[in-house]
C-alpha cells in the first residue's frame, strides 16, 4: 500500500522534543529552561487583550464567517504598514490574511507547485516548510549554507531544474537567526526572475530585525508581484499565537489561486484574532518597538556571554531574532545531545538533525536555542548549565 501524505513527513520537531520531558523531574534549584520553540510565552498587553474582549463582546460579526481572504480593513491596514516599512506601493489587493503564516506557505506553494515538482530550502531548514513540500508531493532541494549561515545565488542556480518552482528564504532566519543582506535577497530576486520562478521570503521575525529602514528593497522592484512572495505573521509582535493570524502579500492573480485553497482549508481567519491584529497595527507602534529593543538586548546578551562557551569548545554560528544557533563541541549527535541535556542539565532545546536532511552531518553538530523568552539572567543561567555540561 502507497504511503500517505501524512506518512511522507516526520513527526512535529517541537511536539516530539517535548515527549523528551515525559517522566523527567526538575529540582526546584534548576528548573527547566525550555530553549526549544519560538514563541513568547506571555499573553498579550493588557489592552490588546481588552480590545479583543470588546470585539468579542460587542461585535455579532466576531463571531461570524468572514471574506476568505481576510477582512479588508486588516488587509488594508497591513498594506498601509509594508508601504511605511519597505518604501512599497502595494494595496489591499496584494494581502491576504491567512491562519498563521504556516498557512500562508501552504497557501502560496499551492498556487505554484504540482506533483513532483522542486523547491530550493536552504539548510538549516525551517521543518514545517519541509514538511509541508514533504505532504504537498513536492520535492525539497536542499542549498547548503555558506559563511556566515548564508546561502549562495551561484550555488542556487546550479540546482534549478524544468521542474523548479520557488526558491524559499527565511529572514531573519529560523534556525540560524541571521539576518539576509539586502543585497543577498535582490540577488536571489533576480536569479529567480530570470528563471521564471517564485521567490518566497517567510519574514515572520521581521519585527525584531536589528537593522534599521527597510530590510530588502524587493517591493522598490518594477512588477516585484510577478516574483515576490512576501509572508508574515503577526504573532510574534503582539504575542498571538494562539489566535493563528498571518499574511500572504502577492500579486492579485495569485491570490485569487491562493482562495481556493484557503477556502477549502479554515474558511477564513479566525475574527478575534484579525481584529487583535488590526488594532495592534494601529495602537501598538511603540509597544512593539520596546519589544524589538528588549530581544535586541537579550541578543547583546548572547553574544557577550558566549565566551564562557567558546573556552569549552562551542561556536556561535548564527544570532538573531529569536534565535541563537551554536555548535556544539561533543562526540555525539545532536539528536542524542539534546534529550540529554533535558535530564543532565535541565535545558529542553532543539537539535540541529531537525532541521537538515536525514544523515546529513552538518545536523549532528549543531544546536538551535529560542532564547526569547530568556532574559540577561536567564541567559547567563543557560551558559552556566551548558559550560558546565560534560560527557
Amino acid at each position: 500500500m502507497p504511503l500517505s501524505r501524512t506518512a511522507a513527513t516526520f513527526a512535529p520537531p517541537v511536539m516530539e522534543a517535548r515527549r523528551w520531558l515525559d517522566g523527567v523531574t526538575f529540582p526546584a534549584d534548576r528548573p527547566l529552561m525550555n530553549v526549544s520553540q519560538a514563541a513568547p510565552v506571555d499573553p498579550p498587553p493588557q489592552a490588546l487583550r481588552q480590545a479583543m474582549a470588546d470585539a468579542a463582546l460587542t461585535r455579532d460579526d466576531a463571531h461570524l464567517y468572514g471574506p476568505v481572504l481576510g477582512n479588508e480593513d486588516l488587509r488594508a491596514g497591513l498594506s498601509a504598514q509594508i508601504n511605511t516599512h519597505y518604501k512599497a506601493t502595494t494595496g489591499p489587493e496584494h494581502v491576504a490574511i491567512t491562519s498563521g503564516c504556516n498557512q500562508a506557505f501552504a497557501a502560496a506553494i499551492a498556487t505554484l507547485c504540482d506533483e513532483s515538482d522542486e523547491v530550493i530550502l536552504p539548510t538549516p531548514w525551517y521543518f514545517n516548510h519541509k514538511m509541508w513540500l514533504d505532504m504537498a508531493g513536492v520535492r525539497s532541494v536542499p542549498l547548503p549554507v555558506g559563511e556566515g549561515m548564508l546561502p549562495s545565488v551561484d550555488a542556487a542556480r546550479a540546482l534549478i531544474t524544468d521542474r523548479t518552482r520557488a526558491i524559499a528564504l527565511v529572514s531573519p532566519n529560523n534556525p540560524a537567526g541571521v539576518e539576509y543582506p539586502a543585497d543577498l535577497l535582490l540577488a536571489f530576486y533576480t536569479l529567480a526572475r530570470d528563471h521564471g520562478l517564485a521567490l518566497i521570503v517567510d519574514e515572520t521575525y521581521r519585527d525584531f530585525d536589528s537593522r534599521s529602514g527597510p530590510p530588502h528593497a524587493l517591493f522598490q522592484q518594477p512588477d516585484w508581484q510577478d516574483t515576490f512572495i512576501h509572508l508574515y505573521s503577526f504573532s510574534k509582535a503582539y504575542r498571538l499565537t494562539g489566535h493563528r493570524v498571518g499574511a500572504l502579500i502577492a500579486s492579485p492573480a495569485r491570490l485569487a489561486e491562493a482562495e481556493k485553497f484557503l477556502d477549502t482549508v479554515a474558511i477564513c481567519p479566525g475574527q478575534i484574532g484579525q481584529h487583535a491584529a488590526l488594532w495592534g497595527l494601529e495602537n501598538l507602534g511603540q509597544w512593539v518597538a520596546g519589544e524589538r529593543e528588549e530581544i535586541l538586548a537579550r541578543r547583546a546578551a548572547i553574544t557577550d556571554g558566549f565566551p564562557k562557551l567558546a573556552v569549552k569548545g562551542w561556536q556561535l554560528l548564527g544570532l538573531g531574532a529569536y534565535f541563537a544557533y551554536v555548535q556544539h563541541p561533543f562526540a555525539m549527535s545532536s539528536a542524542d545531545l539534546a534529550p540529554l541535556l533535558v535530564k543532565e542539565a535541565g535545558i529542553l532545546c532543539l537539535p540541529g538533525t531537525m532541521f537538515w536532511p536525514e544523515n546529513a552531518p552538518d545536523g549532528a553538530a549543531q544546536l538551535r536555542i529560542a532564547f526569547a523568552n530568556l532574559d540577561a539572567g536567564g541567559i547567563a543561567e543557560l551558559y552556566t548549565r551548558l559550560s558546565a555540561f560534560d560527557l
